[in-house]
């Protein structure tokens, strides 16, 4: 990456204490890359942006069931999640089991995770 700030539309969705999203948000402030950080428990999460994401990249790889949120669910809720409503259901009561984070660009495209490698590639095409 350049030392040049790079203008760009990107958003970042997620949660600001998760581990993950401070080593993402730490990669593009390195990067000078500009975006915008969304916050699902202070900024909120909508039905009709989570259906977006769920649209563009399947409610399976949304929902994170290798976090804590998911272990602390009872069998049965984990068993009833077994379509995109049931998963955007309880995406939207517990916005901490969505996984993060998911970065958008301007043009809809979405990358969800994280790694160094995948960003700069994402952010290149961007650009």
């Amino acid at each position: 990456m350049t030392s040049e700030k790079i203008q760009s539309t990107l958003t970042m969705y997620g949660i600001k204490n998760c581990d993950t999203i401070k080593k993402a948000r730490r990669y593009l402030e390195a990067n000078h890359i500009d975006y915008h950080f969304h916050d699902y428990r202070a900024d909120g999460l909508d039905a009709a942006l989570l259906g977006q994401f769920i649209a563009g990249l399947g409610w399976e790889a949304l929902l994170n069931t290798r976090g804590t949120t998911w272990r602390k669910l009872d069998e049965t809720t984990r068993q009833g999640v077994n379509n995109a409503a049931a998963a955007q259901e309880l995406m939207l009561a517990m916005p901490a089991i969505i996984k993060r984070p998911l970065l958008c660009a301007a043009d809809g495209s979405m990358l969800l995770g994280f790694s160094e490698a995948t960003y700069q590639q994402f952010i290149q095409e961007k650009s």
